[in-house]
């Protein structure tokens, strides 16, 4: 494919909900001590197809929370969703984390782990199959998630590229 599908999204005119996916604690010695500092990745949703992350870092824990949910308002995108599960098999990959994400049958479930399972909840899937292969980094597997899914097609997009009717995309 030669251009990317990634569908941005502004953040004003949706109702999202925000879920803390990893605080790390840092610590820079200095010579009046050691200073402290938070990293909080968080990931915000509307359940309804658009999702997005955020890194925010602060000496404070809410403060950190609270400028990772402002930068994650900043990159929000659309993703299809179909009847809560996703349209096809993908992988996605970003720097040492590799994701596959396949759809599942209506009541299986979120298969997911923690970093995945958070964007998959942001984002309204409600069942799939997932594996986190490679890095466990949480701000990888995030970004290898939201990698996957922003390259989904749903059938009305393959329609549209091909430029044929969608009968014609499930016909053959």
């Amino acid at each position: 494919m030669s251009e990317t599908n990634t569908k941005k999204v502004k953040s004003s005119d949706l109702e999202l909900k925000d879920k803390l996916v990893a605080l790390n604690r840092v610590t820079k010695v200095t010579k009046g001590g050691r200073t402290f500092t938070f990293a909080a990745i968080v990931v915000v949703g509307n359940e309804n197809g658009v999702v997005g992350h955020g890194l925010g870092k602060a000496k404070e824990v809410q403060e950190a929370i609270a400028k990772g949910i402002d930068d994650a308002k900043k990159n929000l995108v659309k993703v299809p969703v179909l009847k809560g599960t996703i349209p096809h098999s993908q992988e996605g990959k970003y720097s040492g984390a590799q994701v596959l994400l396949k759809p599942a049958a209506h009541g299986t479930g979120v298969i997911a782990g923690g970093a995945m399972r958070a964007v998959l909840e942001s984002v309204g899937v409600t069942d799939v199959l997932a594996k986190s292969k490679g890095s466990s980094n949480p701000h990888n597997v995030v970004k290898a998630t939201i990698a996957a899914l922003t390259s989904m097609r749903d059938a009305n997009d393959v329609a549209r590229q091909r430029g044929v009717k969608l009968s014609k995309v499930f016909n053959g």
